[in-house]
């Protein structure tokens, strides 16, 4: 037998020898020489096309396999649990890899540990109770990878049955005691628990609600405090959960020492009255925020940064410190800009931070443009007790309209506090101005005027708002007198209502109303900037600046009574551009004699808004009801 299986290795050895010797000597033809050009060629040729004696030829139609794939899976589950389980699932990681690289074993243990991992993945997100069934479907043919089907019932998420918030240390003790700060601070504390029973519980929620919980105690002074124990009790069958946390608040830190860093040229007694603290004051974040607010905006200081010492040992009088870099004393300011109001301007503005090396500041301004010239000036004194200044100031205005020409000149004494939320301005003025009017006319005003100002501002941002409100009141008293009237006393009022308020998800409002009376007596005459007009980008839009009032000889003048209103709605235009937005509104308003001889002219347009770090950037196009025409107003403006 073993000679038989020898002899037919010989004979096929025999046979596969001769099938390659004739296939080597039909390669070229017996006529053309081994060793021409022409030869050498042909055999290359035949070399590349004809299959070698030693590769492997698949036949016509053979299609070649991908790599075997470890396993495909799928997974039956509601959306966002499905994107956690594939996000995170080791036999979704790993079924990407070809099946050689892993042992059958591998995948078979991880398919067996699918469903725990299932389970503790929604433990993360409050599904304790989940069903969860394997599918597995072996691949067929070669290159195809095994199936497995994962179906998951997350069923009920647990919610919060009973909730233990208790606190240990000075905090709980001097609640007992009756001290109205500490027992406002744990009563707020625990209502503000975002947490509540009732609630679904989530892992991510969890450990949020109390770092949250954390750091409102940190901030209203207790610097120190720290989770003692914390713990979630689940009942996967009830669907419940307990919650129980106990935190120990450490003691509450007090003011007591303020140290400042960079001082250089300015005095220490203007960071101690910026500072505005009490001694003994509880050091909250809100006292340490607002503190550095004000010592940015008294313009002195180009970096702040004010922290709080947390050595517990010195809680009772404790240390705040303010680190800063003084602005430069003296600051030139270009500046270029435009608007439908005054027409293309130019301005140069000089600040200087220390005046003759006294406690004091001036800023003189001059700007120029088509329809408006006017110089302001003023020094002030650095921020004083209860964040006060004193000021002296001055101005002179050309302003032009379509009727007239308005030249007047202010100088005031005053004193002015400026707050986070409440600005208050007291001042006696002395106002001469003269108005001609296109046809020629003259007349000159003079009034001496005692008054106040006033502004409170709830805003989730001064420069870009899009929530809260602003309020503007003015009053004022005074004795006037002028061309061809008599002298006397009178009274002015004004008042503007700012309101903004977000809309849905996209759309934002903004709503403004504002109102102005003149009271003299029949016969007396005032400044013309105490009396009103209207129209205007910031009045009723559609129509001119200043060209809404009362028809006095054939020109619009100033009257005493002024309302406006406007409504407006916007949203970005697109979601790749959030800071342009579009908008439509509506303004209505004029000016006159008296209120019941107001008819208020109305506007109604379009317009873009570019919501840059310095501001709101405005385009818009206005159509006036009254006079059946369109306006563009803009207002941009840049400086250097």
């Amino acid at each position: 037998m073993k000679r038989l299986r020898r002899g037919g290795a010989v004979l096929l050895a025999a046979l596969a020898g001769a099938v390659l010797a004739g296939c080597a000597s039909l390669g070229a033809p017996a006529s053309a020489p081994a060793d021409t050009p022409s030869a050498s060629a042909s055999a290359a040729s035949a070399a590349a096309s004809a299959p070698s004696a030693f590769e492997l030829v698949p036949p016509a139609g053979f299609e070649q396999q991908s790599p075997t794939l470890g396993v495909q899976v799928e997974i039956d589950a509601p959306g966002s649990l499905k994107a956690l389980l594939e996000r995170h699932l080791d036999l979704v990681r790993l079924g990407r890899i070809e099946r050689s690289e892993v042992e059958d074993s591998e995948w078979a243990r991880l398919t067996d540990a699918a469903p725990a991992q299932v389970r503790e993945l929604l433990q993360t997100e409050g599904y304790f109770a989940p069903q969860v069934s394997v599918e597995r479907t072996p691949g067929r043919g070669a290159g195809l990878a095994d199936r497995v089907r994962l179906v998951v019932v997350p069923g009920q998420r647990v919610r919060v049955k009973r909730l233990t918030l208790e606190a240990q240390g000075p905090l709980e003790r001097t609640a007992a005691e009756g001290d109205a700060y500490a027992r406002g601070v744990l009563d707020a504390w625990r209502a503000d628990w975002p947490m509540a029973e009732g609630e679904e519980f989530r892992n991510a929620d969890w450990s949020e609600a109390k770092a949250s919980a954390l750091a409102r105690l940190r901030a209203a002074g207790y610097a120190t405090a720290s989770w003692v124990g914390t713990g979630a009790q689940v009942d996967g069958q009830a669907g419940t959960v307990r919650l129980f946390l106990v935190v120990d608040s450490g003691p509450l830190f007090r003011y007591g020492q303020l140290d400042i860093e960079g001082l250089v040229v300015h005095d220490r007694d203007t960071v101690m009255h910026l500072a505005n603290v009490p001694p003994g004051a509880p050091v909250t974040e809100t006292l340490l925020l607002d503190f550095q607010d004000r010592l940015h905006k008294s313009g002195l200081f180009e970096s702040v940064s004010v922290t709080l010492d947390p050595d517990a040992a010195r809680a009772d009088s404790s240390r705040v410190i303010a680190r800063l870099r003084e602005a430069s004393l003296q600051v030139y300011t270009l500046g270029v800009g435009a608007s439908a109001n005054t027409g293309p301007r130019a301005s140069v503005e000089h600040t200087y931070r220390r005046v003759f090396g006294f406690a004091a500041a001036s800023r003189n301004k001059i700007e120029w443009g088509s329809k408006r010239q006017f110089w302001e000036g003023e020094i002030s004194t650095h921020p004083g007790r209860g964040l006060y200044r004193n000021l002296l100031g001055g101005t002179v205005e050309n302003l032009e309209s379509d009727s007239d020409v308005v030249l007047s000149q202010r100088a005031r004494l005053g004193r002015t506090q400026d707050g986070r939320r409440i600005e208050r301005l007291y001042f006696v003025e002395a106002e001469r101005s003269r108005r001609t009017t296109v046809a020629g006319d003259r007349g000159n005003a003079f009034a001496l005027s005692l008054n106040y100002h006033g502004v409170w501002r709830e805003l989730d941002s001064v420069v870009l708002p899009t929530e809260g409100f602003t309020f503007a009141a003015q009053v004022g008293a005074g004795r006037s007198r002028g061309t061809d009237a008599r002298s006397g006393t009178f009274e002015r009022a004004y008042a503007r209502f700012t309101g903004y308020m977000p809309l849905g998800r996209a759309w934002y409002g903004q709503a403004r109303l504002e109102a102005g009376q003149v009271f003299l007596d029949t016969g007396m005459v005032v400044p013309d900037s105490q009396k009103f007009r209207a129209g205007g980008d910031d009045s009723v839009r559609g129509y001119g600046f200043r060209t809404l009032g009362p028809i006095v000889d054939g020109a619009v003048g100033s009257g005493k009574s002024m309302y406006t209103a406007s409504i407006e709605l916007a949203r970005p235009i697109s979601a790749n551009l959030p800071s342009v937005w579009g908008a439509v509104f509506v303004d209505a308003g004029n000016a006159a004699d008296s209120f019941a001889q107001l008819e208020p002219a109305v506007g109604l347009g379009v317009g873009v808004r570019w919501r840059s770090p310095v501001g709101p950037l405005r385009v818009d196009w206005a159509w006036g009801r009254e006079t059946r025409k369109s306006r563009l107003h803009f207002s941009i403006g840049i400086a250097f």
